[in-house]
């Protein structure tokens, strides 16, 4: 399957993940359902390396534990969005992640001395903050700020966590296993956190095939979209992923019956279109550091 078709699928798989995430919140608490979606992860991961006759013992544990940290952290406050926020709005606000990947590696580039603040970066990174605060105001006006600043502060550190990704592929891991680990993480995480989000509850068949559901869907959109990333061109996948955002729209006026409002679209717009030329910003980046080490290293 070409990556494109990968990516467009992997989008659409979060979007129903959001769906099943925001119905089971009116079920479980949002460490409850971190730590079933993780569980699910890692067991349909260790299926996944038995039947690829892989290994799941890494030589870099310590790359592991970060990304894991990292992801796990910004999962859970993008689920506690998700529950509490319109559909769309808490899956735009995760998006922003690419924003803040090229603020990291631009900031991380100008450190380093290996090229000059560009304004087109200053230009997309206030673009993308413009339509963050057209997004929120629908969700100010009903008294709902804190929840949209944790899904903010989510794509800020999915965003770290994403980073972290691309060095583990880097240092040859497969994803099934940077999967795996992310999963491991969670379940721990979402065990320690349950009791301060209402613990453990009674399950009905609504509630486990929602858990279920939320695992399997979650765990077959990760490993399409890092499988998408590893064969295709990034900025065509950037674009595409942003679809993730129009499915969550449609299932949640369809579903939720969540309102429509011109300015909340106007900022989901500035911020597809900040994300899409943040990636390509980044992407040149990228390629300059590379033959900047190429030449220093010849």
């Amino acid at each position: 399957m070409p990556a494109s078709a990968l990516m467009v699928l992997a989008t659409f798989l979060f979007a129903s993940m959001g769906v099943c995430v925001k119905l089971a919140s009116s079920l479980y608490g949002t460490g409850e359902i971190v730590f079933y979606r993780s569980l699910t992860g890692a067991l349909m991961l260790f299926v996944v390396s038995r039947m690829r006759r892989g290994t799941l013992a890494t030589p870099v544990p310590g790359m592991h534990f970060w990304r894991s940290l990292t992801g796990t952290t910004a999962l859970s406050m993008w689920f506690y969005a998700i529950g509490n926020l319109p559909l769309a709005t808490a899956m735009t606000l995760n998006y922003m992640s690419s924003v803040w990947m090229a603020l990291f590696l631009i900031g991380g580039a100008v450190a380093l001395g290996t090229t000059q603040v560009d304004g087109k970066v200053v230009a997309t990174v206030l673009l993308g903050f413009a339509g963050v605060a057209l997004v929120l105001r629908p969700t100010m006006d009903h008294d709902q700020l804190w929840h949209g600043v944790v899904g903010l502060i989510s794509g800020m550190i999915a965003a770290t966590a994403y980073l972290q990704v691309t060095a583990l592929g880097r240092a040859g891991e497969p994803e099934y296993r940077t999967v795996f680990y992310f999963s491991l993480c969670g379940m721990v995480a979402g065990g320690l956190l349950a009791p301060l989000t209402g613990g453990f509850h009674a399950h009905s068949w609504k509630g486990a095939a929602l858990l279920v559901a939320v695992g399997l869907l979650a765990t077959s959109a990760q490993l399409l979209m890092t499988r998408a990333y590893a064969t295709g061109r990034t900025l065509v996948n950037a674009s595409l992923q942003y679809l993730g955002i129009a499915f969550a729209f449609g299932y949640g006026v369809l579903v939720f019956n969540d309102p429509v409002t011109m300015m909340a679209l106007a900022g989901m717009v500035l911020i597809v279109g900040a994300g899409v030329a943040a990636t390509l910003l980044r992407t040149k980046v990228t390629s300059q550091a590379d033959m900047t080490t190429t030449m220093m290293e010849s």
